[in-house]
């Protein structure tokens, strides 16, 4: 009985030194402290994706700005007092004033509606067509280097010749047959027509190392189809790649339908774009610099912001990133 007596207090000793020397969230065991040893939570994926995010000051930065200009967009026209389609003949190519916020076009239509209604547009059409564009390449440039053997030897094929297609001139092609506010739907269709090949021979490139692991093999051994593979196994693992590219992909199509639209090529009157706005300030942009200048500072704002969530992004998913700080 002694030496159990003894072996108890140099028990008791021990611990109570381990306690001084070591944190007490190691020490303490929640079970025999009354708690619930499911209190310790494993961190998620998303939480950590979101810390290591949140870290990054310019990513958070262009997120605000990204948020404010999306509601500048949705609920802007509810203080204007015009209309973007409601001109006003007495004040043409009029400067900022109480009465019109950004000043008008030479037209007479208030710079204010038009810009909210352009911004609008743009990016109803960036995120649109970046989405589509995602989903489509994804799903096709998976398959393309899952099925192998003449499967992936005729679709590089078929990628490489759609390559060659003058994609930009089709597009203008297919939005100048449209009329109307129709025409941001037939833009949305054409950018997502062609813009998916480029993305889809980087996913099959991708794919080629992922096809190879060892839970596909065992996919295919126990008789799993072939699409569910592709969708439940293969797209979910390129999912951080699919991210930061749909989101990068806005500021691209954003792009081109500001490009095409100076060129007079994309959305058409009545309806408008930031496109829209600059082809129609460059005449304009000594006598009435306001028409240029407003337009132009919002579309730097929607790309810089987007490409600071795309950076912001790239290091919270990388796990080699160091600059977001710790993963913890």
């Amino acid at each position: 009985m002694s030496d159990m007596a003894t072996e108890e207090k140099d028990l008791g000793l021990n611990q109570d030194v381990a306690t001084e020397g070591t944190p007490a969230a190691v020490v303490v065991n929640p079970v025999s402290q009354g708690g619930d040893a499911q209190d310790l939570k494993r961190t998620g994926r998303m939480t950590l994706y979101v810390r290591r995010f949140m870290r990054r000051p310019s990513a958070v930065f262009g997120l605000v700005v990204l948020c404010i200009l999306i509601l500048f967009a949705l609920f802007g026209a509810m203080v204007c007092p015009w209309k973007y389609d409601e001109p006003d003949f007495t004040a043409l190519a009029a400067a900022p004033s109480a009465d019109h916020w950004l000043g008008t076009t030479i037209g007479g239509s208030d710079m204010y509606a038009m810009i909210v209604r352009g911004l609008g547009r743009s990016l109803l059409v960036g995120i649109i067509s970046s989405t589509l564009i995602m989903i489509i390449s994804a799903v096709l440039g998976t398959a393309i280097a899952f099925f192998e053997g003449v499967v992936e030897k005729v679709g590089m094929w078929i990628l490489d010749m759609l390559l060659t297609i003058p994609s930009f001139l089709l597009v203008a092609m297919i939005v100048r047959s449209s009329s109307g506010t129709s025409g941001w739907l037939w833009l949305t269709i054409g950018i997502t027509a062609f813009g998916w090949i480029g993305y889809a021979r980087v996913i099959r490139t991708l794919t080629m190392s992922l096809r190879e692991l060892d839970y596909i093999r065992a996919a295919k051994f126990m008789g799993v189809g072939s699409f569910r593979i592709i969708l439940r196994h293969l797209v979910p693992n390129l999912g951080s790649v699919l991210i930061i590219n749909t989101v990068l992909g806005v500021v691209s199509a954003v792009n081109q339908e500001t490009a095409l639209s100076f060129l007079g090529l994309g959305i058409k009157a009545p309806d408008t774009s930031l496109g829209t706005l600059l082809m129609n300030g460059q005449s304009s942009v000594l006598t009435a610099p306001w028409i240029l200048l407003f337009p132009s500072a919002v579309l730097i704002l929607l790309t810089f912001s987007v490409q600071l969530i795309g950076d912001g992004l790239r290091d919270a998913i990388d796990p080699y990133s160091r600059s977001a700080g710790k993963a913890e």
